[in-house]
């Protein structure tokens, strides 16, 4: 898409009186690097365009290295849980209208140890499924790819003990899975955090329980419809900051990369970058007041 979509993406904002710098990241080129030799007055903003795990690496480059810059997304990935999240539109024009705007809403990241995070933090049996999806299925089928390949995964399903600790509570379960959330969605499933908000400086943790196999399906319906949270099979809560430990090895997965080994500390950073969205998309009622207050930051710059 990009390939063929570049000269119209840079006469869009060549209209709008901006240079466009593309760079094509690879085995060779560490986006960690280039972000850390940038001049933050210099530029307006960054664009990302890639899936989840693209975004992933993208905002801890720039964590990492205190850049400020504000976030633009392309989404060209599999599930493109956070594009999905602020409606930002799967065809190019649609992108480029958004991107070239000055229109902004803050956003949480998550930190899970040294790691950071927008989506998403798991742990315990299949969350590693993203790893292992094939990327030829991936782009011939989308996120069905992830469904499939968790299905064939049920057989490895089998139960772990973690400790959760959180400024509240501390309590110790038998579980499959869990996932901490910073957005609403993971893997597709658009409703899996229904409560969440991504601007409300709190996670929310899924917790689905040690069930009978023949308990899964009602579950999985209740995940789509977003009623997990009622379910007696599933603990939700929300929280600030947690810490996840076991007596046993556990897999753990950041935004659909490998994790890092248990314990886990996890942590919210409240509104730490700005993402380009629409004027129009409401989130805590903070876009227009964000969209001030950026206005007298880029004033001040110029």
């Amino acid at each position: 898409m990009f390939k063929s979509n570049l000269d119209k993406i840079i006469e869009r904002f060549q209209q709008k009186g901006m240079i466009v710098v593309a760079l094509r990241v690879g085995e060779n080129i560490d986006i960690s690097d280039i972000i850390a030799s940038l001049n933050d007055e210099e530029y307006v903003k960054i664009i990302a365009a890639g899936g989840d795990g693209t975004i992933n690496i993208v905002v801890n480059a720039m964590i990492k290295n205190d850049c400020h810059l504000p976030l633009a997304v392309f989404p060209a990935g599999t599930a493109n849980d956070f594009a999905h999240y602020f409606s930002i539109p799967k065809d190019i024009d649609g992108m480029i209208d958004i991107a070239v705007e000055d229109n902004y809403v803050s956003a949480d990241v998550g930190k899970c140890n040294d790691m950071y995070f927008v989506n998403v933090a798991a742990v315990g049996s299949v969350i590693d499924v993203s790893q292992k999806t094939d990327t030829n299925m991936k782009n011939a089928l989308g996120v069905v790819a992830y469904y499939m390949k968790a299905l064939s995964e049920l057989h490895a399903l089998k139960p772990v003990e973690v400790t959760i600790e959180t400024p509240d509570r501390s309590f110790t379960q038998n579980i499959f899975f869990m996932v901490v959330l910073n957005g609403n969605s993971a893997g597709g499933f658009r409703k899996l955090g229904s409560q969440s908000s991504i601007n409300d400086g709190l996670l929310d943790v899924v917790m689905f329980k040690n069930m009978k196999i023949m308990e899964i399906p009602k579950v999985g319906f209740n995940v789509l419809r977003g009623k997990h949270n009622e379910d007696d099979n599933v603990i939700y809560f929300q929280t600030s900051k947690l810490k996840i430990t076991s007596p046993e090895y556990i897999s753990t997965d950041v935004d659909g990369e490998l994790g890092e080994p248990l314990p886990l500390n996890i942590e919210i950073l409240p509104s730490r970058i700005l993402i380009n969205t629409q004027r129009i998309y409401e989130i805590g009622g903070t876009v227009s007041a964000e969209n001030e207050i950026y206005d007298k930051m880029n004033k001040e710059v110029q």
